[in-house]
């Protein structure tokens, strides 16, 4: 079954039912009544990828009846008829952008977090149509939510410490500050102001968070940092510090000496910095105790009393893994399980190993860590794996084997734990007593293979003996019997997602399929299509050095250039697979150059990856062709979300502006500025890079392309340099920062050197401010909401949030910044609009029904306001608007009932 529910429609809007309710507005959008025919919708353009990853993606009614799930790419909210064998589909939620999680406070309101809105969409399921009442603005990427405190007073939603919805500044040049922040409602008065007010904002020192669990009677909230890190960090190497005393070997297949490059190491139990060692030689690892300036608490898991007044943190978990997803707790024992992947980053090299120790085929292990007081026991899920040390796993290793753990969920008696196995296309399920102390066995025959794929949440239903789960790979939802253990049905959303997004996807999460032992995948390190926030040394003893046919800016003599590429290349922080369109050449060196066939040389540069499946995720062999341009094409559509630092209407602070004009100006060594290089201009697609190579000279014995900007926001957390003549600091959230090696722990603090040598200490941090806010794939304002209501339409914050939304949507140059929709339930019909700019007339809004009047943003209010109906206005990404707010049809195509 395919749900493709159309908008239903309503006779012709009336026209001068009132006056102005935003008078903000008035002198640019007056005149309500507007001609049939005068306005046309937007046309429609490429569907917006931004791949984010499902949090707590459904919640079933108290009575079993009704099933609401998240619509990720369609930006709803399904609900589904569950009281038969096979869920039926009763309506379809319009909702923010990206949703990815959903909670019930009651059987009468819904909460759905908006990951790309930025937002909390509050709906009102006791009637339906179901309708947003209210719009609460929360941080940067929401995530997951759930009701704890007495009654369920509370609501605890996860987003990142920045956002401009956020009423505080977030410090990204200061040390010490947490980044992971809890913002709390109170779920009866949430507040009448734009957004809310938040009874607090729980700030916790580490990186952005993730999933939220509570107890059964809901005193104590969990909450897991997703890019938690594992107590790694890189010193490093570079002529001016002296070379690194390294493990051997020390060469390459073809006798050419490795390069001068950074070392990882980690922090062991002794509390000692240790790197890994050469096992191929019986070499101990080496302490550097002396090299490291910092200090990692790696906070995992923070725990917070929801008792109180208000809400406050009061313990911290530590040792429970690299990448947490998930949090679930027994509702008898209160132990907290949290599904993660630990990552084997510190020990060095990929390939065959030969020579030398390797990650193929065993970089990162899937696990289920349980929390129980102070005892923190993790529990590898693929135990039963014992052919690392060979190249190749086997058939029933790969039948047993579980990836990417998401979603739990646990029987209300607690003898049972169900698991979203998303990598593996599987829902399993475990003795939590046998989790509990490791006795279990790996078994296909606790596992269900899903008929959509890619499984990202389970809910139970327990008095009917069966799981809900939905499926990414397809836009789905299973049923499995519980009793059997068997999928029993199954059912398709709608989905608008383009042909390369849907097909492609699974190269980058099907461990079944890419790997040859069932449990690596390249979601291992790309953590849905992002990255994972750790450096790899992945270079390859076994290889010879290449030539490098990259090209150089023509400025640079060629004495200066470095054109080979050295297997060993030492460690590299793993890069995004977002934005890569226009970027040329792939990798930190640019080493994936483009020599496979392909339409475009990002293609074929992609294409080049295909060996990676071999010599890294320990695969029988590569994909073939057909297969490798299809996951191409999936990975060129991603994108990056807009950069939650520059004001949303598009403006920089004025220490922001300064740093651009001495981007843009000052030159660096030599006559380059740095928009030589790393070229800014978003009407071209370029954010950052020229696509060309850089000479490093003596700081590195490598050159390196020229990186993109777009997401230097999300390194924020280090703060120093493992380098002899640094100084020494205290606690960091992370232990790689900026620079290749992520061996640099600020922005400012990469442009102190010699390259830079002409900016002074206050050009560089103006121009690190200017880098932390720059320009990304999407304009501020792409996702940001406002729910207008009878009572609040007259506030003044609503007015101008709702006049920079309609500001925004006409801005057209240098690009056009975003289409605005409007959603609304009148005369018991959902409808949608969407704004057109027509050439020198006044906006208007399309509706969703052929043949009916465009209308003024004023004779729209005053619609919804003599339907006493709350109107909800979201920026959508260019060319999008058409679909999201006046169409659902799978191609884009105007087909309005």
């Amino acid at each position: 079954m395919k749900i493709h529910s159309k908008p239903a429609g309503l006779a012709p809007l009336g026209r001068g039912l009132g006056g102005c309710l935003i008078a903000a507005c008035a002198a640019v959008l007056a005149g309500v009544p507007l001609a049939a025919g005068a306005a046309a919708p937007p046309a429609v353009g490429e569907f917006a990828t931004f791949e984010s990853g499902p949090v707590r993606p459904m919640a079933l009614s108290s009575d079993g009846r009704r099933l609401y799930v998240v619509n990720t790419p369609d930006s709803r909210i399904e609900v589904f008829d569950v009281s038969g064998a096979k869920p039926v589909p009763l309506e379809a939620i319009p909702v923010g952008l990206e949703p990815v999680a959903v909670a019930l406070l009651n059987d009468r309101q819904l909460w759905v977090v908006n990951h790309l809105s930025d937002s909390i969409s509050v709906v009102d399921v006791s009637a339906s149509p179901a309708r947003v009442v209210n719009t609460l603005l929360v941080g940067d990427e929401p995530r997951d939510i759930v009701f704890a405190g007495p009654d369920n007073r509370w609501a605890f939603i996860t987003a990142a410490h920045r956002g401009q919805n956020a009423k505080f500044d977030p410090k990204l040049s200061t040390p010490g500050v947490g980044r992971a922040d809890v913002w709390v409602f109170n779920t009866g008065a949430p507040g009448t102001a734009l957004g809310g007010t938040p009874v607090t904002v729980l700030n916790m020192f580490g990186d952005t968070l993730r999933g939220l669990a509570r107890n059964a009677d809901g005193t104590r909230v969990y909450t897991a940092v997703l890019n938690s890190g594992n107590k790694t960090t890189v010193l490093e190497g570079s002529p001016l510090g002296g070379a690194l005393d390294k493990a051997g070997p020390s060469h390459a297949a073809d006798g050419t000496n490795q390069v001068n490059t950074s070392l990882i190491v980690q922090k062991n139990a002794k509390g000692e910095w240790v790197d890994s060692g050469d096992p191929k030689t019986n070499t101990p690892p080496k302490t550097w105790n002396d090299r490291v300036k910092l200090n990692l608490p790696d906070n995992d898991v923070f725990v917070i009393d929801a008792t109180g007044s208000t809400p406050r943190v009061i313990d911290k978990v530590t040792g429970v893994g690299t990448t947490l997803f998930n949090l679930a707790v027994h509702p008898q024992s209160g132990k907290v399980y949290v599904s993660n992947q630990e990552a084997l980053n510190l020990t060095r090299f990929e390939g065959a190993g030969t020579r030398s120790t390797t990650v193929k085929g065993h970089f990162v292990e899937s696990r289920i860590t349980v929390i129980d007081g102070a005892s923190v026991t993790p529990r590898h899920l693929n135990k039963h794996i014992t052919s690392y040390s060979q190249p190749l796993g086997t058939p029933a290793e790969k039948a047993a084997a579980l990836a990417t753990p998401l979603e739990m969920a646990i029987s209300p008696a607690g003898d049972m734990l169900y698991l979203a196995a998303m990598g593996s296309n599987k829902l399993a399920r475990f003795s939590t007593a046998q989790l509990d102390t490791d006795s279990f066995t790996p078994s296909p025959a606790n596992h269900v293979t899903l008929t959509g794929g890619a499984p990202t949440g389970v809910v139970l239903d327990a008095p009917r003996g069966r799981a809900f789960v939905t499926t990414r790979f397809d836009n789905g939802l299973s049923v499995v019997n519980t009793g059997t253990f068997t999928e029993s049905a199954h059912v398709k959303m709608f989905n608008p997602e383009p042909h390369d997004v849907v097909t492609g996807r699974r190269f980058l999460y099907d461990a079944a399929l890419t790997s040859s032992r069932g449990d690596s995948s390249c979601a291992g390190c790309h953590i849905f299509g992002d990255m994972d926030h750790l450096a790899w040394d992945l270079g390859n003893p076994d290889g010879s050095v290449a030539k490098s046919p990259n090209a150089y800016p023509d400025r640079i003599p060629a004495f200066l250039r470095k054109p080979t590429f050295h297997p060993m290349k030492g460690p590299m922080t793993t890069q995004s697979l977002r934005g890569l369109v226009g970027n040329g050449p792939m990798h930190w060196r640019g080493d994936r150059t483009g020599a496979s066939p392909g339409a475009t040389l990002e293609e074929r540069a992609f294409k080049d990856f295909n060996i990676a499946f071999d010599v890294l995720l320990g695969r029988e062999s590569q994909l073939n062709d057909t297969d490798m341009t299809s996951f191409a094409r999936f990975a060129l559509k991603l994108l990056y979300p807009p950069n939650p630092v520059p004001n949303l209407d598009n403006t920089l602070t004025p220490i922001q502006e300064t740093g651009k004009k001495v981007y843009n100006e000052v030159a660096s060594t030599g006559p380059a500025t740095c928009n030589s290089c790393h070229v800014l201009d978003p009407a071209k697609g370029k954010f950052g890079t020229s696509s060309l190579m850089s000479i490093e000279g003596p700081r590195l014995d490598e050159d390196f392309k020229v990186p993109q900007l777009r997401n230097m926001y999300q390194k924020v957390g280090m703060f120093t340099r493992n380098f002899p003549r640094s100084r020494a600091t205290g606690d960091q959230i992370r232990g790689f920062g900026y620079e290749n090696a992520g061996a640099q722990g600020s922005v400012s603090s990469f442009l102190d050197t010699l390259v830079f040598i002409q900016l002074n200490a206050k050009q560089r941090d103006q121009l690190e401010q200017f880098v932390l806010a720059f320009p990304s794939d999407m304009n501020p304002v792409v996702g940001q909401q406002v729910t207008v209501t009878a009572s609040n339409a007259n506030q003044a914050d609503i007015k101008a949030r709702l006049n920079l939304l309609v500001q925004r949507a006409q801005v057209t140059a240098p690009r056009p910044e975003c289409e605005l929709v409007a959603k609304g339930v009148i005369g018991n019909r959902t409808r949608g609009w969407v704004m057109s700019n027509v050439s020198g007339a006044q906006p208007s809004f399309v509706p969703d029904r052929r043949g009916d009047a465009a209308v003024s943003l004023q004779g729209l209010l005053a619609e919804a306001r003599s339907a006493a109906t709350p109107l909800t206005f979201t920026c959508v990404p260019p060319g999008n608007g058409t679909r999201i707010g006046v169409d659902r049809d799978a191609n884009g195509v105007l087909d309005r009932d």
